[in-house]
């Protein structure tokens, strides 16, 4: 493991078609090279609209198989630009079988490693379990040319077991790609609230766990296909260090590249400090196995 990482993080909006979402990645990848970063971080399903917005048979055609071509056209600036590149596709396994997958490039065309959602949320304006089949990888850190990544995906970010179990299984970097937004009917103070709660929850993880994190979000508004609502993403993406101090965040709603220095040597001294794996009582956690304590 290398002592400074330059990581980016690449905050866009839907620009209304893959291909056109694609350039736009293009371009953020190369002047996130230009600047120096070694790894750059996506946002969820950055490919095409938050189609989970209802439910239709029809955004099944969105899907794509991994590896095709979208993993191909990324895996190849990966290669050419230097850079590990953590993205995220509606991955296509098999008729009537889908994921939300994030997949790994190191540099290379190659996949590294692939993530797939475990926590599948199923909310108004974020139908995700019409879609996405739970992941059955677990949650295994995926190894690197800057480190062991442990990627997670969106919903996964509120769950501390999700981070923890990354944790344990030597995760030195612990990544969120993610869709998340506002219901443009809530008041501000509820908007604050609960963009509030989702840094808060991740700054958290980063702290329990003695790790780096960072989080990419979309921005930009979607509307809903009927056009009678929509979700107004509220982007503030961020990388925090294993105190969850703020090393970059971005604002809520603009595009934005956000490209800084992370310490993964700061890891081994906080953990030295606040040992929360020493002092763990697993001999007294058999309860989380269960659903709820009747």
């Amino acid at each position: 493991m290398q002592h400074i990482l330059k990581a980016a993080l690449l905050q866009q909006s839907h620009r209304g078609s893959r291909d056109d979402n694609l350039d736009a990645i293009e371009t953020g990848l190369r002047e996130a090279a230009a600047q120096g970063a070694q790894l750059v971080l996506l946002q969820e399903l950055h490919n095409g609209p938050y189609f989970c917005q209802n439910e239709d048979v029809d955004s099944f055609d969105l899907a794509e198989t991994i590896p095709g071509p979208g993993t191909e056209r990324i895996g190849a600036l990966s290669s050419e630009l230097g850079l590990v590149v953590v993205a995220s596709f509606f991955e296509r396994r098999a008729s009537g079988l889908y994921h939300n997958t994030a997949v790994v490039f190191d540099r290379s065309r190659d996949i590294a490693g692939r993530f797939r959602k475990m926590h599948i949320p199923d909310d108004p304006g974020f139908y995700e379990k019409f879609y996405f089949t739970p992941g059955d990888l677990g949650f295994e850190p995926i190894d690197t040319s800057v480190g062991r990544l442990g990627v997670l995906v969106c919903w996964d970010q509120w769950y501390p077991e999700a981070a923890r179990l990354m944790a344990l299984a030597g995760a030195e970097l612990l990544l969120y790609p993610t869709a998340i937004g506002w219901d443009p009917g809530d008041d501000d103070a509820e908007k604050a609230r609960q963009r509030e709660a989702w840094i808060t929850v991740q700054r958290g993880h980063a702290v329990a766990n003695g790790l780096p994190l960072m989080a990419c979000n979309r921005t930009g508004f979607e509307a809903s296909p009927d056009k009678t609502t929509g979700i107004e993403f509220w982007g503030s993406s961020f990388i925090v260090g294993p105190q969850g101090e703020f090393l970059a965040l971005a604002e809520s709603n603009r595009q934005q590249l956000l490209v800084t220095d992370i310490d993964m040597y700061r890891s081994e001294n906080v953990r030295r400090i606040w040992p929360f794996l020493r002092d763990r009582r697993i001999d007294a956690y058999a309860d989380l196995l269960k659903r709820f304590r009747d």
